[in-house]
């Protein structure tokens, strides 16, 4: 039934300014509308809602992610604006963060101003 139906995200945070700034500015993400409530934007042709809950507490878990052409490029700019990758005991991840699965798909955490784990994966 919504196979075809465009897919849209949210995203919880504390506050609308300081993730705004790290989504549109950091990532490079699209603001499309700003409300008291949210901050709608654009991530190639998905919409993505960063939705203000005060009493907000993050998961251990990725809540979103991109798929990205080239990891190792895509980890370098977002390192050099100030993005720290996630290390992760145990999954044996190799000297940049990247975790490389079973199937071949290569995989990088980190985290917004909220503590949201966000990942980058390159698919085989």
């Amino acid at each position: 039934m919504l196979a075809n139906a465009p897919f849209v995200g949210f995203i919880p945070v504390r506050g609308l300014s300081e993730a705004r700034s790290f989504y549109e500015g950091t990532l490079g993400l699209s603001v499309i509308d700003v409300n008291d409530f949210a901050v709608t934007l654009t991530s190639a042709s998905t919409k993505v809602f960063l939705v203000k809950v005060d009493d907000h507490a993050p998961t251990s878990f990725t809540i979103a992610g991109w798929g990205v052409e080239d990891l190792a490029s895509a980890i370098d700019t977002l390192r050099e604006a100030g993005v720290v990758f996630r290390h992760y005991e145990g999954f044996g991840q190799d000297e940049r963060e990247i975790w490389h699965a079973p199937d071949g798909d290569a995989v990088a955490w980190f985290a917004d101003p909220h503590e949201n784990i966000l990942s980058l994966t390159q698919f085989a």
